[in-house]
């Protein structure tokens, strides 16, 4: 492709030879990959990628173009992007653009051409590693230290409504990080919803009388989420139903308790198998997150809903002593004549809390 050199520089002292693509700029961060074999635009638009350097082990991306329906919001989140190779043709009557272009214009700094299958490698074998995308090799290699800053920022954001005609349920949505395509489904469980961003208090929300509360999930550490927490533990004794997603899921155990804990190298992707204990069947499940909560932490209230068929860990909890349950991993969609088992248990939380 003839580009600019560039190089990713891994915090271990590993060093990756490459080429420019998209936005040019130095930039560090946490090294994460992602298994999914499609959804590129998806993948550059959700919140929960925010700042990190995003691997795809997929070896060509941008094969089918730039389609602005498909993105998940309006500003690419991805510090970097990582990839084998990019088409600079794409073959697809949908397309508007090509993905060069699409990271100049979001400014996210691209490299190509390196070995992403040893990338990867490496990152489960060491675990999550920062590193750097830079033009030239110095002796010393400055990292940015990890801060609060991937914290989705939605303060000035105004509320957003998401109206369904006749709706028979009001749903509050506390959205520290949701993609857009995640509130369709509320639609097909007669559900509207307004969505608040995370600065938003319990008291504004509940002056609403919502038939459910929904968390959506994020990126980070819950840790980092102090304020939210607060009002993530007046929801859950507030009697209404909560439906948790991703950090959600996380934030509503902490709620009640349970701790959290950082995985070596993350769940992301569209196809993690998850164990569904009830009814004793594995789901393909997407996921994108990097923590989890400890199931030894959990109150004798919660019951383990789904677990990680690779580690084991936690992937769904329901409370016993309140109407509230949460999933780790993305939802399945609720189609309007099937809502599904998550959106379906929401919609018959909300029928028996009135």
């Amino acid at each position: 492709m003839d580009g600019k050199k560039a190089y990713l520089v891994l915090e271990n002292g590993i060093v990756f030879e490459g080429e420019s693509f998209g936005y040019e700029k130095e930039i560090s961060g946490e090294v994460v990959f992602t298994t999914s074999m499609v959804g590129y635009l998806e993948t550059l638009t959700d919140p929960r990628y925010s700042g990190q350097l995003v691997v795809q082990t997929f070896p060509l991306i941008g094969n089918y173009g730039v389609i602005e329906e498909d993105l998940e919001n309006d500003i690419a989140f991805p510090g970097g992007y990582i990839v084998r190779e990019w088409c600079q043709n794409p073959s697809n009557f949908r397309s508007e653009g090509d993905i060069d272009t699409f990271l100049k214009e979001k400014q996210v700094a691209g490299i190509c051409g390196i070995d992403t299958r040893k990338l990867t490698k490496i990152l489960r074998e060491e675990g999550t590693l920062r590193g750097k995308i830079c033009y030239e090799l110095t002796q010393t290699v400055k990292f940015a230290k990890p801060s609060k800053a991937a914290i989705y920022d939605l303060k000035t954001a105004p509320i957003t409504v998401y109206t369904k005609e006749n709706a028979e349920y009001k749903v509050a949505a506390l959205n520290l990080g949701a993609k857009k395509s995640f509130f369709k489904s509320f639609a097909n469980i007669n559900a509207e919803v307004i969505s608040f961003g995370p600065n938003a208090k319990a008291p504004e929300i509940l002056e609403l009388k919502p038939d459910g509360i929904v968390i959506t999930g994020g990126p980070g550490n819950p840790d980092d989420y102090d304020q939210v927490l607060e009002q993530v533990e007046v929801f859950m004794e507030s009697g209404i139903p909560v439906f948790g997603i991703g950090l959600g899921h996380e934030l509503m155990a902490m709620a009640e308790g349970a701790k959290t804990a950082k995985l070596p190298y993350g769940h992301r992707g569209s196809s993690q198998p998850v164990l569904d204990v009830e009814a004793d069947r594995v789901l393909i499940t997407g996921q994108n997150h990097g923590y989890y909560v400890i199931s030894q932490t959990l109150p004798k209230t919660a019951e383990e809903l789904y677990k990680n068929v690779n580690d084991g860990t936690c992937e769904g909890i329901l409370y016993t002593n309140k109407p509230a349950f949460s999933i780790q991993f993305d939802p399945t969609p609720a189609a309007e004549d099937k809502p599904g088992p998550f959106f379906g248990r929401f919609a018959e939380m909300m029928k028996e809390g009135r």
